[in-house]
Order: structure tokens, then C-alpha cells, then sequence
């Protein structure tokens, strides 16, 4: 069975998905995935998709999935390298990809990840900042 590659790049897992897939591998890169950013501790999952040239209505349901499981599992999902074909079709179907940041390109989404772990840090700093001022009073 062919099996989508999953590269770690610092806190973040890159997976890049280079030719359309069938229903099984769909499947196996969603355990795939799950288990690697358990074992790796990654706040950050960015699916290439730029070799696509068509995405059904299966290929969209199992990008938010994925991006599903990742934010259970505490991790970002952007999509990148997205086609403007590919949009319109998405748009078309009524896919709305839930849960999914998308930017142009690897660089972008690894901004994207970085600003909103950024934000999150932020938010859990106000959060405790909250906590010790009310315990004080």
C-alpha cells in the first residue's frame, strides 16, 4: 500500500501529498498523522496539496478530518499550495473545510502556525496573569 510521507520540520509535521490518493491511503495517512504528532509532541501540521490537480468531495472531507483529529490532538492545520481550480471546485461542492487555515505556500503556513501558537501563549499568559491577580485580592 502506498503510503504519504510525513517529514518533521521543527514543531511542525509537513505532510505532502504527491499524487491523488485512494481511499485507503486517505485512511492510513489520518492514523499516520494521529500517531506522529503524539510521538513527536508537533503543534503544527501543514498539508501540501500542491501536486493536485482535482479534489473531490472524498479528498476534502478527509483534509477536515484530518484537521479534526489535529486540533484534538492539540496540533494547527493549514492547507497550502492550493490551486485556484481546486478552490473553485471545493467551493463548488459546498466544502467549507472546517478547522483549516490555508496560505499559498510552506512558508506562509508555517507563519500562520507560529503566530497562532503565538496567540495561544498569549491568551494562556492573560489567563494566568487573571487567575494570580484574583487569587492576591
Amino acid at each position: 500500500m502506498e503510503r504519504v510521507p510525513i517529514l518533521k520540520i521543527g514543531d511542525i509535521l509537513l505532510v505532502s501529498i504527491q499524487t491523488d490518493m485512494s481511499d485507503q491511503t486517505a485512511v492510513q495517512l489520518q492514523e499516520d498523522l494521529a500517531e506522529r504528532i503524539v510521538a513527536t509532541g508537533c503543534h503544527g501540521v501543514i498539508i501540501d496539496i500542491t501536486a493536485l490537480d482535482i479534489v473531490d468531495s472524498f479528498v476534502g472531507r478527509m483534509l477536515s478530518t484530518i484537521a479534526s483529529i489535529s486540533k484534538v490532538l492539540d496540533a494547527e492545520t493549514v492547507v497550502v499550495g492550493m490551486r485556484p481550480a481546486v478552490a473553485i471546485t471545493l467551493v463548488e461542492l459546498g466544502l467549507s473545510l472546517n478547522g483549516i487555515r490555508t496560505a499559498l505556500n510552506v512558508e506562509r503556513g508555517m507563519e500562520l502556525i507560529a503566530a497562532a501558537r503565538a496567540d495561544e501563549h498569549d491568551l494562556a499568559f492573560d489567563d494566568q496573569a487573571d487567575a494570580d491577580t484574583t487569587a492576591s485580592s
